[in-house]
C-alpha cells in the first residue's frame, strides 16, 4: 500500500505558495516525524498526482526537489524510496550520539582508532597541556541507520576516563564522561566547511571534492578544566547545525 494515503496529503490553490513546494514540504515534514520511515516505496506519480488533483510533472518537481536534498532516492526497477530525514543539530553542548538516539536515526559507532600519541601544537593549546605530552586519540565513524553521518576525531588528556574500545563503539563520548563522573559545563566551538579529501570521501560514502561540515569543540567541566578537544566531519548531504538567534537588548 502507498504510505502516502495514510498522509491525508493536500494543496491550497489560493495560496502564492507553488504547488510543488506545498507537495514537497509535507513529504519532508512526514519524513522527519518518522511518518515516512527509511526504505518506504512512494506510490506511482500518477496515482498521487490524481488522488491531489495535480498534474504529473507537478507531483515530480516536489519529489525531484526532495531527491536533491538526500531525503529521497529513485531506483531503477524498484521506484522511489525513502532513504532517511536530515538530522539538524541543535548548537548546544549535546552529543552527536544523542542528538541521533533523540531523533529516532539508530546511532552506530565504528572505532578506527584509539591510541595514546605526543599532543600537536593544536592539541596541546586546545587541552592546556605541554606540546609532546601524551594525550588519547579517539577516531570513530559515526553512523545512523547503517549509514556513514561522521567522521570524529577526538584528543582527550590521559587518564581522565577508561576509553575501552568495545565502550566506545557501545555508547556516545559524552555518556561515558558522565557515567565516569565528569560534569560538562561548557565548550568553545566553531563551525565551517570544505571539500571533502579522497580518504574522507571514501569514509563517508560521498564523492572526493563533497561538501563536508567541519566542527571543533574543546570542551570544559565546571572546575575550567578541558577534557576534550573534538575535529569532527559531517556530511553536508545528510546534517546540519540549527541556530537560535536572539535580539541584543
Amino acid at each position: 500500500m502507498d504510505p502516502t494515503v495514510a498522509l491525508h496529503l493536500g494543496v491550497d490553490r489560493s495560496s502564492p505558495v507553488p504547488l510543488y513546494f506545498q507537495l514537497a514540504q509535507q513529504l519532508e515534514a512526514a519524513i522527519e516525524r518518522g511518518a515516512l520511515t527509511p526504505g518506504s516505496l512512494l506510490g506511482n506519480e500518477i496515482e498521487l498526482a490524481a488522488r491531489l488533483g495535480l498534474s504529473r510533472p507537478t507531483v515530480r518537481q516536489a519529489i525531484q526537489s526532495l531527491v536533491d536534498k538526500g531525503l529521497l532516492v529513485r531506483r531503477r526497477g524498484v521506484g522511489t524510496q525513502v532513504v532517511h530525514s536530515q538530522v539538524k543539530r541543535p548548537l548546544e553542548l549535546s552529543s552527536l550520539y544523542d542528538d541521533l538516539q533523540a531523533a529516532g536515526q539508530r546511532p552506530e559507532t565504528r572505532v578506527l582508532r584509539n591510541v595514546t600519541e605526543p599532543a600537536s601544537a593544536e592539541t596541546a593549546a586546545a587541552l592546556g597541556v605541554a606540546e609532546g605530552s601524551e594525550v588519547h586519540l579517539v577516531e570513530r565513524l559515526r553512523l545512523a541507520h547503517g549509514e556513514p553521518m561522521a567522521y570524529l576525531r577526538n584528543h582527550i588528556p590521559v587518564g581522565l576516563l577508561d576509553l575501552d574500545t568495545a565502550r566506545l563503539e557501545a555508547t556516545g563520548l559524552y555518556r561515558l564522561m558522565r557515567a565516569a563522573g565528569i560534569t560538562l559545563h561548557s565548550a568553545r566551538q566553531s563551525v565551517g566547511a570544505r571539500a571533502a579529501s579522497a580518504t574522507e570521501a571514501e569514509l563517508l560514502a560521498e564523492p572526493e571534492g563533497a561538501p563536508l561540515l567541519t566542527m571543533r569543540r574543546t570542551t570544559f567541566d565546571d572546575t575550567g578544566r578541558a577534557i576534550e578537544y573534538g575535529s569532527h566531519l559531517y556530511r553536508a548531504s545528510r546534517y546540519s547545525f540549527e541556530f537560535q538567534l536572539l535580539v541584543r537588548p
